[in-house]
């Protein structure tokens, strides 16, 4: 059987090496951030390198031409100015330099001089010295030779007359020295490149790392089980980034909790709906035809509830037909018309169990009649009943109880219609308010679905207007229903488009 030879890694690819291993690189933040670290304090040393050790050759030549500087002034006291043989090599040997020589006035004078080299030596001019030169000098006279010796001039300290002094070195103790210095700043550099990694690697593991380790395993746990009491994330408190993270964080799962919730409630009732769907639309033909055997009975009393009845019945039927619930419908599109607001208030308002006596939750019209709004007749009846039947409930639910009152306005802003619905019950709580058109999250009643607000205000920007929430408070609640007057919609239509 012929062997299968495996694949190898593309050249081109990341993280591949000529051998085809996988360059080391580790997975966890806390480790790249270690490894990071350590690396830049240890480039930033490699960068300070090349300076020190420049510094150390000068402070090390001065050195030497300060000591022959002195053992020069020996042959000052000397007959003649002339030392012995044995004299000089141990001056010599004692600034550790081979000659030394000054000079004076133009004249250049040999003061201690030993055996001569055959190769000359490189020269070194401590007086102006360039900064490339300076900076590479280390790395020559580490590359250079033992053998070697190294010729500096300098500017003289002790002799005041002297225009410069000039010394021959051997080369091997200096190279010896820096090379040892070398060595030092290396391990130096490393232990602090090693320390200075592990102290921010400590810290902004505790101040960053963690924190974040922390929110990923919350997203995770919440990933796998929103329901997991442990996917939930406290705020810690913290004022920066990671403090903002952790409370979009919670706000965020809460939100998202809010809208799975609202998904299993929508499948809940989609299934259940469409059970009873068949059976509620047998149970509503029932009652349409008692409803047309009432007709033929001559009371008065049952010919003037019958037509209300009727209607009512219609709209159960429509409702039925397109699947009662929101979301599963599509709601047709409005088909305004001149609609009599005193009238639909009033027929709102009986639908809702509003009464005009003190009994109940008594409702008040304020609106002159003759008023007309653009409207589609049946959606705005809808939208009036949900907002009523929300505003008589909340009061009811009030403990003690209270004389309820609701009150419907009227006003005409620009180019809108405002109707105003206004009632004295206890307001609406933070947690309503912030979910306010929410469905199954705005209700403000424990047994409430929180649909009523969701579907009139859907259905008030079916007709381009809006659905406000004007103010709420322990004083009671007021809603505006913001709808485009007859002019503005004409106005509308008729602007051509851009």
């Amino acid at each position: 059987m012929a062997e299968v030879q495996a694949p190898e890694p593309a050249a081109g690819k990341a993280g591949w090496g000529r051998t085809g291993r996988r360059f080391f690189w580790p997975v966890g933040l806390s480790a790249r951030l270690l490894v990071l670290t350590t690396l830049f304090v240890a480039l930033a040393g490699v960068f300070v390198l090349p300076p020190t050790l420049a510094a150390f050759e000068r402070n090390w030549l001065l050195d030497r031409v300060r000591a022959a500087e002195l053992a020069s002034l020996a042959t000052e006291v000397a007959p003649d100015r002339v030392v012995s043989e044995k004299l000089s090599a141990q001056l010599l040997a004692g600034a550790g330099v081979e000659t030394v020589a000054i000079q004076s006035r133009g004249l250049r004078r040999l003061v201690l001089q030993g055996p001569r080299r055959d190769e000359a030596p490189y020269f070194v001019d401590l007086r102006e010295q360039a900064v490339s030169s300076w900076l590479l000098a280390p790395f020559q006279t580490l590359s250079a030779g033992d053998d070697r010796a190294v010729r500096v001039i300098a500017e003289p300290r002790f002799r005041e007359e002297a225009e410069f002094i000039e010394i021959v070195a051997p080369h091997a103790p200096l190279k010896g020295e820096l090379r040892a210095y070398l060595w030092q700043l290396v391990f130096t550099t490393l232990f602090v490149a090693g320390l200075a990694g592990a102290l921010v690697f400590l810290s902004l593991n505790f101040f960053l790392v963690r924190p974040m380790q922390r929110i990923t395993r919350a997203m995770e746990r919440f990933r796998a089980d929103p329901d997991d009491p442990a996917a939930h994330l406290d705020p810690s408190g913290r004022r920066d980034e990671i403090g903002r993270a952790e409370i979009e964080l919670d706000r965020m799962q809460a939100d998202l909790r809010t809208a799975l919730a609202s998904r299993a409630r929508l499948a809940a009732l989609g299934e259940a709906v469409a059970k009873i769907n068949h059976d509620l639309r047998n149970m509503l033909t029932s009652a349409q035809m008692a409803s047309e055997r009432l007709a033929a009975v001559p009371d008065p009393r049952v010919a003037q509830a019958l037509p209300r009845l009727e209607r009512a019945l219609d709209r159960a039927v429509r409702l039925a037909s397109d699947v009662l619930a929101y979301g599963k419908t599509q709601e047709a599109p409005p088909s305004p018309v001149p609609v009599d607001l005193p009238r639909a208030l009033a027929d709102a308002a009986e639908e809702s169990r509003l009464t005009d006596r003190p009994e109940g939750v008594l409702f008040v019209c304020d609106v002159s009649s003759g008023v007309l709004v653009e409207a589609d007749p049946d959606q705005l009846h809808r939208i009036l009943v949900n907002l009523m039947r929300n505003a008589r409930e909340a009061i009811e639910a009030v403990v003690p109880p209270r004389s309820g009152v609701v009150r419907a306005g009227w006003r005409r802003e620009g180019e809108a219609d405002v109707i105003v619905l206004a009632d004295n019950g206890p307001g609406l709580s933070e947690r309503a308010r912030e979910r306010l058109f929410q469905p199954f999250a705005g209700s403000g009643r424990p047994d409430g679905a929180g649909l009523g607000l969701a579907i009139a205000r859907e259905l008030v920007q079916g007709h381009g207007g809006e659905l406000v929430m004007a103010a709420t408070g322990p004083a009671g609640s007021v809603f505006e229903i913001h709808l485009p007057a007859a002019g503005a919609r004409s106005a509308r239509r008729n602007r051509p488009e851009a």
